[in-house]
């Protein structure tokens, strides 16, 4: 197939990959504006509703791994039409739910899933490219990411205040259905691996250190960014000052410069991945210092957080594609094994900005992440002077 040829081909393919990805996407993340009105009515307190999102992050942490190397053998079309299909069917059981007991298991369906889905649709993103263009392709993937960051869970949460939050599951569980339609009728077929090696034996890529310590980056990387992601609402309301509606806009906005870092990230990783994770990692670490002094401000706000957005978003695409790569004998897997490390540190992130907040005050979150990012940034720099034994030199850097 000709580089024309294959152009003309592949765009439509990857553009329904991103918008299934917003699906699956807004499916984790717009609960996090339901937790109120769920709790209410399925009669439990909201820290107690707040599980459902614990319960999500650490099973796709857990299980994706193993199950992508499972189902790497898959044909492609097939898997993920099913994958659209479980998902419909768990947003209508958790729109629906008479019980928390019903609705955890309505999160867990999709929490099993999504890992899977997003390693592999990665992965045919760039079998479909080239692997010369794996950052565009993946980036042009994750813009599903971006897009429900931006519309998705916005959207959800306003479809939930205007009719319920039963009514924002079935309308993801409609979404569902009609994407599961989309990659029927218009994705190509896409063989998976033909070689029958066995889950451990293809866990075994853990063994090499440089793939493990590029685990552990991205770990490291979400750990930082969600130590005061994960709090930014709450520093905006108690100590900015702001109003829950305005707020709202200005997280919007922050998704929306997304699309910038997005776009840069895609660019930048394939030329040098490291590198790209220390030049995105160096400018979010000092925004989110930066974010509680110049709260009042709102010109500089703008700007600190306009960076954070940026480099947030690029350091998505970054971790994947870094990954990816440093795996290249197994990139699906290697996905899976980011997805992984990211839901980690997200869940890490998250406890470690608590206990600041506990122990020394929600203005002093920023200063917490900025250290982990730094640990992060120390590992990119020791991962540039390693070597794979067994994969070469993963991911090349740039001169």
């Amino acid at each position: 197939m000709t580089d024309s040829s294959r152009g003309g081909r592949s765009i439509l393919p990857i553009v329904l990959l991103s918008a299934a990805g917003f699906t699956v996407l807004t499916t984790e993340f717009v609960i996090v504006g339901l937790l109120p009105a769920m709790a209410r009515d399925l009669g439990v307190s909201v820290s107690s509703a707040g599980l459902l999102v614990t319960l999500f992050a650490f099973t796709v942490a857990v299980v994706g791994p193993p199950l992508t190397a499972s189902f790497s053998r898959f044909e492609r079309k097939r898997l993920f039409v099913t994958t659209l299909l479980l998902f419909a069917l768990s947003n209508l059981l958790a729109a629906t739910a008479p019980n928390f007991g019903l609705m955890a298991f309505a999160r867990f369906i999709p929490a099993v899933m999504l890992p899977v889905f997003w390693a592999l649709a990665s992965e045919t993103a760039v079998a479909i490219t080239g692997p010369e263009r794996a950052g565009k392709a993946i980036s042009m993937v994750s813009f599903g990411i971006v897009a429900a960051t931006i519309f998705g869970i916005p959207i959800g949460t306003l479809i939930g205040d205007a009719f319920g939050w039963r009514v924002a599951f079935g309308s993801l569980a409609g979404l569902a259905l009609l994407k599961a339609a989309l990659l029927f009728f218009f994705l190509p077929v896409i063989q998976g691996k033909r070689e029958s090696a066995s889950v451990a034996s293809q866990m075994g890529i853990l063994r090499d250190p440089v793939i493990a310590g590029h685990v552990l980056l991205s770990l490291l990387v979400f750990a930082g960014m969600f130590t005061a992601y994960t709090y930014l609402a709450d520093i905006l309301e108690r100590l900015g000052g702001f109003d829950g509606a305005t707020v709202g806009w200005i997280l919007m906005g922050f998704g929306g410069v997304g699309m910038i870092g997005n776009w840069l990230g895609g660019r930048l990783v394939d030329r040098s991945p490291l590198g790209a994770s220390v030049i995105f990692c160096a400018p979010i670490a000092i925004a989110m210092i930066a974010v509680v002094p110049v709260v009042h401000s709102y010109g500089v706000l703008a700007i600190v957080l306009a960076i954070w957005g940026i480099a947030q978003a690029a350091l998505f695409t970054v971790s994947h594609v870094r990954v990816m790569k440093s795996a290249s004998a197994n990139a699906a897997l290697g996905a899976s094994l980011n997805i992984s490390g990211a839901n980690m540190g997200i869940g890490l992130g998250a406890i470690v900005g608590g206990r600041v907040i506990d122990g020394f005050g929600l203005q002093h979150v920023g200063w917490a992440a900025a250290g982990v990012i730094g640990l992060s940034i120390a590992a990119a720099f020791v991962l540039m002077t390693a070597r794979s034994s067994s994969v070469g030199d993963p991911c090349p850097e740039a001169e």
